[in-house]
C-alpha cells in the first residue's frame, strides 16, 4: 500500500494474466504533466527469506535449478507467502519445507522490493537460529540440495559473484553489517 499521494493517477487496470505464483496487469496512468502512459505490473504476495545460522557458524543453503537464470543457485530457503498468510508463519513453514529444519530464535534483518520497477513482490529476510531438525516436506516440483557454509566462506563468494541470488546477498551483507558474522 502506497505511503504517500501518487503522482500517477491510475485511470484503468487490466489484468492480462492470472497465475499460481503472479498475477500481470497494465495500468494506464495520467502523469502530473497530463500526459498517459502504461505501466505493466508484476503483482506477487510477497516473500520471506530464512538465513539459518547453525552453532557452528555454518548458513545452511539450498542449491536448486533456476530455470529464469537457467542455472543451479546456492541461496538462502525462502518462500511465497500464501495469500493471507503472516510473515512468521510463512517463515516457519518455508524453513521446513526447504530445509527439514526449525528455528528457536528469529531475528529480521531487512526487508525489500525485488525489482521495484516492475514488480510488488516485497522480501523479507530473518535470521534464524537454535535451529533443530524437523523433517523437510519440499513441494512436489522443487529438487533441493542443502549446502552448509561457514558464514566467512559465504561472506567471500558474494565477493567473488560466486552467490548472485539478491535474497542471499541482502541476507549475508545485512549479517555482515550488523556485526553478527
Amino acid at each position: 500500500m502506497p505511503d504517500q499521494a501518487s503522482p500517477e493517477q491510475t485511470i484503468e487496470s487490466r489484468y492480462v494474466y492470472r497465475g499460481r505464483v503472479i498475477d500481470l496487469r497494465v495500468d494506464t496512468v495520467r502523469l502530473p504533466d497530463g500526459q498517459t502512459t502504461k505501466r505493466e505490473i508484476v503483482e506477487h504476495r510477497g516473500a520471506v527469506a530464512m538465513l539459518p545460522l547453525d552453532e557452528q557458524g555454518n548458513v545452511i543453503f539450498v542449491r536448486q535449478y533456476r530455470k529464469p537464470a537457467e542455472r543451479y543457485l546456492l541461496e538462502i530457503p525462502a518462500g511465497t507467502r500464501e495469500a493471507g498468510e503472516p510473515v512468521e508463519v510463512c517463515l516457519h513453514r518455508e524453513l521446513r519445507e526447504e530445509t527439514g529444519l526449525t528455528a528457536g530464535k528469529v531475528e529480521r534483518l531487512a526487508g525489500y522490493y525485488s525489482a521495484v520497477g516492475f514488480c510488488t513482490e516485497f522480501i523479507e529476510v530473518f535470521l534464524v537460529r537454535e535451529l533443530s531438525q524437523g523433517g523437510a516436506r519440499t513441494d512436489e516440483d522443487e529438487i533441493i540440495e542443502i549446502v552448509p557454509v561457514p558464514v566467512e566462506e559465504a561472506l567471500a563468494m558474494v565477493e567473488s559473484g560466486e552467490i548472485i541470488d539478491a535474497k542471499t546477498i541482502v541476507g549475508l551483507l545485512t549479517l555482515r553489517a550488523r556485526g553478527l558474522a
